[in-house]
């Protein structure tokens, strides 16, 4: 009697491993498919955008104008003010919250398991670099186009 409870319990446990195993299993695969599909629906839409960006040249240079014509009609004043105000907004090191947000939004969408360590490094660093590359474009391209704007946006800043 206890040679027949103990095989039948041992097949049990071995019926109930295979099952976990086979679910454990299932749970893998459909998180690499997830990937997979978070991966080649992002190619999609960057195939497309392309090919709207160069086959519908003709709506992009009308939609380029306008907005140039915008913002050419703006004072120097509200230039540089609209500056820093999206400056401190989107890329300001008061809000690592909302970067952290964003990155894991991002990261989430390309199909990656959410990381603390990856986002928090990415978080310390991202926010710096498109700083320092949006300082680097004030510096070089307004001062060539207005001088003024520069100036103005130095004053507002300190």
């Amino acid at each position: 009697m206890i040679k027949e409870y103990s095989g039948t319990h041992i097949q049990k446990l071995r019926i109930g491993i295979y099952k976990e195993t086979i679910q454990l299993v299932r749970m893998h695969n459909q998180d690499h498919i997830h990937l997979i599909l978070h991966f080649s629906t992002n190619i999609i839409c960057f195939t497309i955008l392309s090919a709207y960006s160069i086959l519908g040249n003709e709506e992009l240079v009308i939609l380029n104008s306008w907005v140039q014509e915008f913002l050419y009609n703006l004072s120097d004043t509200i230039k540089a003010f609209s500056i820093l105000l999206l400056t401190d907004l989107c890329i300001g090191f008061h809000s690592p919250h909302g970067w952290e947000l964003m990155i894991g939004l991002v990261y989430q969408n390309f199909g990656f398991v959410h990381n603390e360590q990856v986002i928090s490094g990415l978080v310390s660093t991202f926010p710096v670099i498109i700083d320092t590359i949006l300082k680097y474009w004030i510096f070089l391209f307004l001062n060539r186009v207005s001088p003024s704007l520069v100036v103005i946006y130095h004053s507002m800043n300190e």
